[in-house]
């Protein structure tokens, strides 16, 4: 029996259209399926599409988004990078205070800070990456 390569990854590139958002979805659960994550893949979907949807919003011009998924030894990681190099607003800063529950912007980033057990940002050489990471579960 041959071991996986360690850490199992997808990279994708997907179109600056809104129509990546469903991709997206899709293709993280695919992923986690292929890889064999514990994550939860609801929540990884819902995450994604957040990433996904603020990336297309928030990045000008038609460069694609990569989105890149990986196993890790305690569930998963999913990185969104587009070429807008701006941090994403309050992702990682809890005292920007609490969206509106009605407004139809600000949510995405609570909802991550919120669902994931980690996330952040960094700079890359094209732009920037926004990721959060899933715990696994234990499946039965």
């Amino acid at each position: 029996m041959h071991e996986p390569p360690s850490p199992a990854s997808w990279r994708i590139a997907l179109p600056h259209t809104t129509a990546a958002v469903p991709v997206a979805r899709a293709l993280v659960r695919t992923a986690l399926t292929d890889i064999e994550s514990s994550a939860d893949t609801d929540t990884a979907e819902l995450l994604t599409a957040e990433l996904v949807a603020n990336a297309v919003e928030h990045t000008a011009g038609q460069d694609p988004i990569e989105l890149v998924i990986e196993l890790l030894p305690t569930g998963c990681q999913v990185e969104v990078h587009d070429s807008n190099p701006l941090p994403p607003g309050d992702l990682t800063d809890p005292t920007a205070g609490e969206p509106d529950p009605w407004q139809e912007h600000g949510r995405g980033l609570l909802l991550i800070r919120t669902l994931s057990s980690s996330c952040g940002h960094r700079a890359t050489e094209s732009g920037k990456a926004v990721w959060f990471t899933l715990p696994g579960t234990h499946r039965h």
